[in-house]
């Protein structure tokens, strides 16, 4: 594999795709590397049970705003806007709803907390209650929106996303992972199980090697997770250094699915919500039978996600059901059996879920997004200034990046054409 392309996208995640798009509305040659065997990335939708679900990303986030909304509506994928099963709690629960009451009101507080956290030390913990008795729902809630406990989160990175979110979160019934997948432009050229090991700058742009080969283009733009990109999995150019130091600055966190399905006719409330136990830090939330289907979502996030990762998904289905048999008594067990799980932390070419900045490292976002040389260029959700860990976020890091690399290829042009034969511009030809 040896060619020549306008720009080179690595990854083909929802950042990478959403950098198709853009190039290929600039009529830029493009070609796209992706590690998996798979397209989507975090955004992946499996057929379990007859039933498509999203093992990574599910929610339109800001839905009023998001752009895969309006992507999904143009190519004829339906949008459901009704209101999220967890704004609707299961009534055949045992929960304890005052308890649930004050335990929300907790959480509360320490959120209200962070902005004075936020001013100083900047870690997030600082916010939590002396001894507080709802302390351990605090860091389970924190791990679902972070994926990794309170003294690891920036309190000042969590309040940006906060303060940007619309509260809308709609729904794609055919899977999130659905759409992104089938959204990549039929102009670019794609290389499936085809990772990037180096890259390295070349007088006229960039060489991107791969075990098929070499392939060369005036611009890259890495899309990869915070994971890969601060390992050792690409080799790149030295100076390159800071960007991988502003990943490891913005660590993936923890968050699994497991999925249940119901064997049998049980009283379990369709498009409804449960969560686990108040009181322990690895509890999971319950989405119960979504769309109507004969299925139970657990969403785990860290303490809770690190069971999965570290003991396996045998313990991880005996944890919930061990939840669901606390919250709908002991039959639950004859009623449901496990479906599958995820394992996005196990996942090499991922490593994990979203990013999240650690304390006092909130900067490195827009430290990463930065361009090297105006020949490689970072796209991805841990890049977009206050709409990371989402799939739109990372869309739009992938628009933003491919605009930058479009401007730069066209000033390379216009510098080689007043100076004679253009050095510095590839040959511009497409090739199977």
């Amino acid at each position: 594999m040896d060619s020549t392309f306008d720009v080179i996208i690595v990854g083909g995640g929802a950042a990478g795709i959403g950098a198709a798009r853009r190039l290929a509305a600039h009529g830029s040659s493009t070609l796209l590397l992706e590690a998996s065997s798979r397209l989507g990335g975090r955004a992946h939708t499996q057929d379990l049970g007859g039933y498509p679900l999203d093992l990574g990303c599910e929610w339109l986030h800001s839905g009023d705003r998001n752009a895969w909304v309006g992507i999904a509506e143009a190519s004829g994928f339906p949008v459901n806007r009704g209101e999220p099963p967890w704004s609707k709690a299961h009534p055949g629960s045992t929960q304890d709803e005052d308890a649930q009451e004050v335990a929300q009101g907790a959480f509360g507080d320490w959120e209200e907390r962070l902005r004075t956290v936020a001013a100083n030390s900047d870690r997030a913990s600082d916010a939590l209650e002396p001894g507080g008795t709802w302390n351990a729902y605090v860091r389970a809630i924190a791990g679902f929106m972070s994926g990794v406990a309170p003294e690891q989160i920036s309190a000042a990175d969590y309040l940006t996303y906060d303060d940007a979110s619309t509260g809308w979160n709609w729904h794609l019934p055919l899977g999130y992972g659905t759409l992104v997948a089938a959204s990549l432009p039929s102009s670019t050229a794609l290389r499936l199980a085809t990772p990037a090991e180096r890259i390295d700058l070349t007088a006229d742009g960039v060489a991107v090697t791969t075990r098929a080969g070499t392939v060369r283009a005036g611009a890259a733009i890495l899309t990869v997770s915070t994971a890969v990109l601060a390992g050792d999995a690409i080799r790149l150019p030295s100076h390159v250094d800071p960007w991988r130091e502003a990943a490891a600055a913005l660590p993936l966190g923890r968050n699994e699915k497991i999925f249940l399905e119901i064997g049998r006719d049980a009283a379990f409330e369709p498009d409804s919500h449960a969560y686990g136990n108040l009181r322990d830090p690895r509890a999971a939330a319950y989405s119960i039978r979504p769309n109507g289907w004969p299925v139970i979502e657990a969403f785990l996030g860290g303490e809770g996600a690190r069971i999965l990762e570290e003991e396996g998904p045998a313990a991880g289905f005996a944890f919930v059901l061990a939840e669901l048999a606390a919250l709908f008594g002991t039959d639950v067990a004859s009623a449901i059996r496990p479906l599958a799980a995820t394992g996005w932390s196990r996942m090499a070419s991922i490593g994990g879920a979203y990013s999240c900045a650690l304390p006092g490292r909130s900067q490195a976002r827009a430290r990463l997004a930065q361009p090297y040389e105006d020949r490689l260029f970072f796209a991805g959700e841990a890049t977009h200034p206050f709409d990371f860990t989402t799939a739109h976020g990372a869309h739009d890091s992938g628009q933003r990046a491919a605009d930058e690399a479009v401007s730069a290829l066209r000033d390379s042009r216009r510098r080689g054409l007043a100076g004679g034969p253009p050095a510095s511009s590839p040959v511009r030809r497409r090739s199977a």
